[in-house]
This record gives structure tokens, C-alpha cells and sequence, in this order.
């Protein structure tokens, strides 16, 4: 079975129903399958970032010691004054 993507743009009221801005031009009734995008936060919080990536197994190779190549006195210190 293939699919037509179709669209649009709507609002989510109080209710938690789906509301769109303009109509389909769909004939119905008919059954759809519905992908929400909505937008994130602007930022995401330093430490619940680094913990995500901390407990994500695709860096696990990150631990092994073939990785270790850097240490403390390589490069210099960034101190970031927004």
C-alpha cells in the first residue's frame, strides 16, 4: 500500500483535539495516519544533554582506552563568556 503525504498546518486546543488552520481536500470518510511535528525548546538543558549522551550506547566505544588519546595539558582551556 503507498501513502499521499498531504500538508497542513493546525493547533492542538484545550480539549487535546487536533485542529487544522484550512480544510483537506480529501474525500472521506476515510482513515489517515497522522505524524505530529511539534517545535522542542530552544535549548536543551546542559546537564540532562550530556546525561543522555552519557547512557546512549553508541558512544560506549568512547570508554575504551584505544580512545584515551588526549589529556589535560593538550590544548587550551575554553571558558565561554556569553
Amino acid at each position: 500500500m503507498t501513502n499521499k503525504a498531504v500538508e497542513t498546518t493546525g493547533t492542538i486546543d484545550a480539549e487535546h483535539h487536533l485542529v487544522l488552520d484550512e480544510p483537506l481536500t480529501v474525500s472521506g470518510p476515510t482513515r489517515v495516519k497522522v505524524i505530529i511535528l511539534m517545535p522542542e525548546d530552544a535549548d536543551i538543558d546542559e546537564a540532562a544533554w550530556l546525561g543522555a549522551v552519557a547512557r546512549n550506547p553508541a558512544f560506549e566505544f568512547l570508554r575504551e582506552s584505544a580512545e584515551d588519546v588526549y589529556t589535560v595539558r593538550d590544548g587550551k582551556p575554553f571558558d565561554d563568556q556569553r
